[in-house]
This record gives structure tokens, C-alpha cells and sequence, in this order.
């Protein structure tokens, strides 16, 4: 095997050769329907949706009515990838997005890698938003009255590790009633699902349902799917606006004080949360076949999309965060929450119609999404031909679709919903650094020819310096104990939940006898949990308390390797930009692009180390597929040895 063979790539003119020869090979061409303002509705769809009705709440629970600068920060991230986006899209006008970019740039195997981290984004990212849509469709038949049983509404791995953890707290001395509504739901599923030996069955199939729907419907065409996307994005704009018109007339301004209580930190906490929300936008770049003017209409499209999307967020942020205390707000669905809290019963009932809606219209860009570039890597020869079949009727990938299907639908049955989410926003990030990276590699090559749209250049040879320079005396005033520990590796206490769950039942025992001991008055504390955590507001008493605990140091805190793998993320980030410094200065990057590869590195960077270690033995089980069926299948390796 030639190494540099790993690395051949496709030019643009080969790319666009290929889609016009596709009807001769047998394969027939997608039907084009698609105008910018259909593009832009596909954006709107796949962007609103679980960020605006659950993620929100708890990301204006962290930082406050200031969570809306957390939204901009997101919005402006995105943006400058969809500068990277647009100009490709408008360079290589085909379906296959980040894929067939990344071939034009890095060459094959950089190629494999960002199609095979796709599928986190567009399929794995759909079982986060079919369990979403379960959750609120579940909630919306017992708000009527239909009460369906715990286990076939829930995931496996959630009421599995649920029951553990209320077992734990139990034993701990809290009662079943204290227990948080999640952990009484998972308890309850577990207890009283149906079993096969030790088996427990537990599958979501209301999930399973909307995938079976939706999916049916991306197979019939793009037609049937733009008219539908198009429908239930104005049925939820006007939701939207409606939640906007009635929530301003209740906005108490002394909610917004203090505006950034926990100041940057806080409002940085949710950023993995919030830019989940933006997930989505580039969905429309995989549609780039199926438009009437690609060059024109996929950059208008992202760039409309995000606009309205971020305009919305801002002002949903600014209405929730001022008709109730940030403080209430750390709720799976803050809008219903919110109403409710007001006793405006009726918009609940509203509210939760729009969030079934709106969750099956992300689900509907992100199922197309995955079939076409499924279609674009079959075409080039690194996955089987029968994925690049296109239905002669319908004038879909049809193969490719209902696979999407199975691949979907099967683990959403099981899987949990924090794991699929952070799963999906590491892909995404990955593609999102990969395609910024590419413009990068690509800006100052003379033998490429450029479409309609391009990157507004800005030397980013002395502004990148700078801001480093800015950012390094912030860390250093502003922050400077904490970027201090950070550099020093010190170590951290661990909070009663963390504590309690790692003890064991002989543990528990201990620990409570301990500090029931200690307490004054006739009223003996039954729960530990709540016992520790009335400490924990305190953080010097809180220290105290626990370096009192008859446990040992780890059981305390967390310190040494245990702690320092947490970090690891963030050391990658840093080390990369002191490479991406000398890069700039040394070729004169633009800085939009460049902007846009570090804002997704640093949020790659805030996700956990067992995040980055799911994402690599993913990546190792495509190199495993790609060197053993993808190198030897690919069209240009078949073209190599023919010439030889």
C-alpha cells in the first residue's frame, strides 16, 4: 500500500463530471425542487427544534438572562462555519456536504474519516431527537389523559442506570417521594417492566414510531418532503411568535437582576447544550443536487437560516428569563414550565402541540441528510453500489434511505439520550473543524476554480496574535485561580450526589452514622444526600465536612490522573492554536475560516474525555471498514491500476 495514496484527491471538475455521467452509469439523477426559500425553511427545521423547547431552560439556568450572549457566541461560531460551508457548497454544488469537501481538500482518507464521523451528526443526532420527540409526545397524551406504561417510553441504559442510582440515594435514607421525577420515572420502569429471566424489557417505541413515519416520508421524494418540512415550520414560527406576543406582556424586569450571575463561567457551562441547538444548518449543503441554483440559493439559505434562528433564541431567552427567576428554569420543557408557573394552562397545551411538531421536523432534515452522503461515498466506490441506487419514481437515495432507517430506529430503543447527544455534537464539531480547515487549505491555490460565493478575506496574520495575546492576560487577571489550578492540576472536591453513589451500601452506612453524630437537636436528618448538601452552599464549611468524613482521600476528591484526564480535551485545544498561530502567520490565513476552526475546536474541547474516547474507537471501527473494503473499492484506486 502507497501512503500517499491515502491522501489522493478528487478535483472539482472530476466531481461535477462524475454527477453529470450518473444516468449513464445507471444511476438516475435527484429531481430538483429546492429554492432558497426552501433552504432556508430546512434550516429553520432542523435549528428549532429540541434547543428552543428543553435545552434553553437549563442553559439560562447556568448563566442567567445572560445566556443570550452564550446564544450569539454559538450563532457567531456557526456562522463563520457556514462561511466554509456556503463557499465549498458553492464550489462543489453536490450532495455529500462535509464528505466530498474534505475530498476536494485533504484527499481520501481525510474524506472517509469525516463521512464515517457524519453518521454521529445526522444519524446518531436523529436518535437524540426521536427520543426528544418521544419525551414531549409521551408528556402531550398524559396531559390528556392517555397514560402509556413507563418501560415502552424509555430508553434501556436510562431506567438501567436510573435504578441504580435511586437504589444508592435509598439506601442513603432518602425516600422514594424525594426522589427527582427522572429518577423516580427510571425506578418505575425498571420495577415494573416485563422480563425475560434477568432481562429486563425496556424499549422507547414511541421513537420508534416517528422514525418509521418519517422515514416512509423522505423515501417518497423530496417533494413530499419539502411541502411537509415547509408546513411545520410555519405551524411552529407561529408558535414561537405567539409564546413571544403573550410572554412580553408578563415580563417582570427584576428577573433579569443580576443579569450574569455566575459570570462567564456560568454562561459558558451551557455551551455544548446551546450550540446542540444550531445542529443542523449544514443539513442543507447534502441537498445541493436537489436545488434549482445551488451556487446562489445554499449560501442565502444557511446564512437566512441562522439569522432568523438566532434573532428567535434571543428573544425566547430574553421572555423566559423575564417572566420567571433564571433560577426555576433548569426543566426539560422551560416554555410549557413557564406558562404553567403563570397559570396560563392553555398555551401549555400549545406549546406542547408545537414541541411534537417541531421535533419531527428536525428529525425530517436530518433523515435526508444521511442517505445522501451515503449516496456520495457509494458513488466514489468507498461503500457498497447499492447505496448510490436512486428510486426511479421518487427520485430518491432509496437503499440508502431505509438503511438510515434501521440505523436510527434501532438504537433509539435503547440508547440514552445524554450519551447520542454528545456523541452527535462531537461529529458535528469535527466536520464543522475539518470543512473551516479545508477552506484554509484551499484559499491560496490558484488552480482552483472558485463558484458564486466566497469568504470575505481578512489577514489574520497580526489579529490572530493579538487576540491571543488578550485572551492570555483575561485568563491570567480575570480568571487567574482558576487558570492557575487548571495549569497545577488541583485537585477537586466532589459533590454529595458524586460522593453518595461511589460509597456502597456499608460506605453509606458509615458516613451517615458519622454525621448524624454530629447533629444537634432532637431531629435526626433520614437523607443523606440532602444532609451533605446543605453544606454544600457553603463551599469552606462544605470542605470541612467532608475532610472530616471517615472515607478515604478519593472518595473526597478528585485528584492525580483521575482528574487530569478531564482536562485533556482542553490541553489538545490549547497546543493546537499555538500551531494554527504559527500557521497563520507564516501563510497569511483568512480569519472567518479561522475564526470558525478554533470556536468548534474550544466547544469539542468543553465536552467530556469519554466523549473524545467514544468519538476515536469510532473512528478506528471506520478505518477498520475503510482499509478493509473502502481503499481497495475506491474508484480512483480502480482508476490507478488501471493506468498502470
Amino acid at each position: 500500500m502507497n501512503f500517499s495514496n491515502l491522501f489522493r484527491k478528487k478535483s472539482i471538475q472530476d466531481i461535477l463530471n462524475q454527477v453529470a455521467k450518473n444516468e449513464s452509469d445507471g444511476h438516475q439523477s435527484l429531481g430538483k425542487h429546492l429554492k432558497a426559500r426552501d433552504l432556508t425553511a430546512f434550516g429553520i427545521a432542523a435549528i428549532i427544534g429540541a434547543g428552543i423547547f428543553s435545552t434553553i431552560g437549563k442553559a439560562s439556568y447556568d448563566g442567567g438572562p445572560a445566556v443570550i450572549f452564550l446564544f450569539l457566541f454559538t450563532a457567531i461560531a456557526c456562522s463563520f462555519a457556514a462561511f466554509a460551508y456556503a463557499e465549498f457548497a458553492s464550489m462543489v454544488p453536490v450532495s455529500g456536504s462535509a464528505y466530498t469537501y474534505s475530498y476536494v481538500a485533504f484527499g481520501e482518507l481525510i474524506a472517509w474519516i469525516i463521512g464515517w464521523a457524519l453518521i454521529m451528526e445526522y444519524a446518531i443526532g436523529n436518535i437524540t431527537v426521536a427520543i426528544s420527540w418521544s419525551d414531549y409526545f409521551t408528556g402531550l397524551l398524559d396531559s390528556i389523559g392517555v397514560h402509556m406504561p413507563q418501560w415502552i417510553q424509555m430508553d434501556y441504559l436510562t431506567a438501567s442506570n436510573g435504578f441504580k442510582e435511586a437504589t444508592a440515594l435509598m439506601s442513603g435514607g432518602k425516600s422514594f417521594e424525594n426522589l427527582s421525577d427522572g429518577l423516580q420515572i427510571a425506578y418505575t420502569a425498571y420495577t415494573t417492566s416485563p422480563t425475560i429471566g434477568s432481562l429486563h424489557f425496556i424499549a422507547d417505541l414511541p421513537a420508534l414510531l416517528i422514525i418509521v413515519i418519517i422515514t416512509a416520508l423522505v423515501y417518497r421524494g423530496m417533494k413530499e418532503s419539502r411541502n411537509a418540512s415547509n408546513l411545520m415550520v410555519v405551524v411552529k414560527l407561529c408558535i414561537i411568535l405567539l409564546v413571544i406576543a403573550v410572554g412580553i406582556f408578563h415580563i417582570d424586569t427584576n428577573n433579569w437582576h443580576p443579569f450574569a450571575p455566575n459570570g462567564v463561567g456560568g454562561i459558558l457551562k451551557g455551551v455544548s447544550a446551546v450550540f446542540f441547538a444550531y445542529i443542523g444548518f449544514d443539513a442543507i449543503s447534502t441537498t445541493a443536487e436537489e436545488c434549482k441554483d445551488p451556487q446562489r440559493d445554499l449560501p442565502r439559505g444557511m446564512m437566512w437560516a441562522i439569522i432568523i434562528c438566532t434573532i428567535l433564541y434571543i428573544i425566547i431567552a430574553l421572555v423566559l428569563t423575564g417572566m420567571v427567576n433564571y433560577t426555576d428554569l433548569n426543566v426539560g420543557d422551560p416554555l410549557a414550565f413557564v406558562f404553567d408557573k403563570l397559570n396560563l394552562q392553555w398555551m401549555s397545551g400549545i406549546i406542547g402541540v408545537s414541541a411534537v411538531i417541531a421535533m419531527a421536523s428536525v428529525l425530517l432534515v436530518f433523515q435526508m441528510g444521511q442517505p445522501r452522503i451515503w449516496m456520495s461515498m457509494s458513488r466514489d466506490g468507498l461503500l457498497p453500489k447499492r447505496f448510490s441506487k436512486v428510486h426511479p419514481k421518487f427520485q430518491t437515495p432509496s437503499y440508502a434511505t431505509i438503511v438510515t432507517g434501521f440505523v436510527v430506529a434501532i438504537p433509539a430503543l435503547f440508547l440514552n439520550l445524554t450519551m447520542v447527544t454528545d456523541l452527535c455534537s462531537i461529529g458535528t464539531l469535527f466536520a464543522f473543524v475539518l470543512v473551516c480547515a479545508g477552506v484554509l487549505v484551499l484559499q491560496n491555490k490558484p488552480n482552483i476554480s472558485r463558484g458564486k460565493f466566497k469568504t470575505p478575506y481578512l489577514n489574520s496574520k497580526y489579529i490572530f496574535p493579538l487576540l491571543m495575546v488578550v485572551g492570555l492576560v483575561f485568563a491570567f487577571t480575570k480568571f487567574k485561580q482558576d487558570t492557575l489550578n487548571f495549569i497545577s492540576n488541583e485537585k477537586q472536591i466532589k459533590n454529595p450526589t458524586e460522593i453518595i453513589t461511589a460509597l456502597g451500601e456499608d460506605g453509606t452506612k458509615k458516613v451517615f452514622d458519622f454525621l448524624t453524630d454530629k447533629t444537634i437537636g432532637n431531629e435526626k436528618p433520614t437523607d443523606l444526600e440532602e444532609l451533605l448538601s446543605t453544606y454544600y452552599e457553603d463551599e469552606a464549611q462544605y470542605k470541612n465536612v467532608i475532610d472530616s468524613l471517615p472515607i478515604s482521600e478519593n472518595q473526597k476528591y478528585e485528584s492525580g490522573m483521575s482528574l487530569f484526564k478531564h482536562k485533556i480535551p482542553m490541553w489538545i485545544f490549547l497546543f493546537t492554536l499555538i500551531g494554527l498561530l504559527v500557521w497563520s502567520w507564516k501563510q497569511n490565513l483568512s480569519l472567518i475560516p479561522l475564526l470558525g476552526l478554533i470556536c468548534c475546536l474550544y466547544m469539542m474541547s468543553q465536552l467530556s474525555i469519554w466523549n473524545w474516547i467514544y468519538f476515536t474507537c469510532w473512528l478506528l471501527i471506520g478505518l477498520v471498514i475503510y482499509f478493509g473494503f473502502s481503499y481497495k473499492n475506491s474508484k480512483l484506486n480502480i482508476q490507478e491500476n488501471n493506468v498502470t
